[in-house]
């Protein structure tokens, strides 16, 4: 007998560390299928009203300006994904054997839709809005949520099983995830980021490697054969039950996405090689793009979006702000708007 997330929570106690929209979302969540939520934050409570408000109304008890050992009182916590595995109240929690769980993965065990998720040091926020795009335009009900703004616990549950749940993902919500499962894993990059949250380079690596902690032969693993990190370490026998799905803009591939002569070329292993379309024709611009445009294409084909789609999805979609952003073309000059960058 299959055992539902609403019972799995009804009349457990948990903790929320950490508020804004992600642990708001997750309390509310958890609050409406019965358990006794308490959320603990360690901001002022006057930078935050609207919260507290609303944590009133969903009926969850909670406390701002620091952590207190009511943190503890807990059958299992949630760590809201802007709160690192390495802060003294996570560590505590960890001490005392509580379950630490991610609002990413509690939010997943609501979903009845498969998951893309999708992430990387760098491109996650354009390949997610990208495969969200592609999505959109083939009908589906698509939510894009995660790392990239929107909190999953918001949606999660309103998904259908015909619709799809696309998922920016940071290394700091995979630290925390359980039973987390994305029908398509997307593994973009690795490069050295956020070393001051892991004790060297390699935990975050690994971290990065939970995106396909708990797949199967059912799954997908979307990755990056170009990458010095993650082609080894994917490709080495019995690491990955899913199927591999390489992409590369080096080389060719005998299976997944690669460019030939200025074109995409898509094979997958269950069909014949395919032209998706002149690498001219796609909307954004630069390597780093078309790196994220082949990873996008991949995943969505790999749940049976049509050419079709792609070809219209990648030439309509204009990228995210502040990202290359094309400004305008004065007098011979490209301007383009890069403040994420800085």
């Amino acid at each position: 007998m299959t055992i539902t997330p609403q019972e799995t929570y009804r009349g457990k106690r948990v903790t929320v560390v950490g508020g804004a929209r992600s642990g708001l979302a997750v309390a509310r969540l958890l609050s409406g299928v019965g358990a006794t939520v308490f959320l603990s934050d360690k901001g002022s409570p006057a930078n935050m009203p609207n919260l507290v408000a609303e944590l009133e109304r969903a009926g969850v008890k909670s406390e701002f300006g620091g952590h207190t050992a009511a943190v503890l009182d807990c059958d299992l916590a949630v760590v809201s994904p802007g709160v690192p595995s390495n802060v003294p109240v996570v560590k505590q929690l960890v001490a005392v054997g509580r379950p630490v769980l991610s609002e990413i993965e509690v939010a997943a065990q609501f979903c009845r839709a498969p998951i893309i998720a999708i992430t990387g040091t760098n491109g996650k926020t354009t390949t997610t809005s990208l495969v969200g795009r592609i999505f959109r335009d083939a009908g589906r009900q698509t939510v894009v949520a995660g790392n990239i703004g929107l909190p999953f616990s918001d949606y999660a549950a309103e998904l259908r099983p015909d619709g799809v749940a696309v998922l920016e993902i940071s290394s700091f919500q995979l630290d925390h995830i359980d039973q987390f499962r994305p029908k398509v894993g997307v593994l973009l990059n690795i490069t050295p980021d956020h070393l001051d949250r892991y004790p060297t380079f390699n935990d975050y690596v690994l971290s990065k490697f939970r995106i396909f902690k708990n797949a199967t032969a059912d799954d997908f693993l979307v990755y990056n054969a170009d990458d010095e990190f993650i082609r080894p370490f994917v490709e080495q026998s019995g690491r990955v039950a899913a199927t591999l799905l390489p992409f590369s803009t080096r080389h060719e591939l005998p299976i997944g996405a690669f460019v030939r002569d200025g074109e995409v070329i898509i094979h997958l292993p269950s069909a014949p090689e395919e032209r998706l379309m002149a690498t001219s024709e796609i909307r954004i611009r630069g390597e780093h793009n078309l790196y994220n445009s082949l990873a996008a294409a991949l995943a969505s084909r790999a749940m049976e979006i049509k050419n079709e789609t792609l070809r219209e999805s990648l030439t309509g979609f204009e990228g995210v702000a502040h990202r290359l952003e094309f400004v305008r073309d004065l007098g011979g000059v490209k301007y383009v708007n890069d403040s994420k960058a800085t």
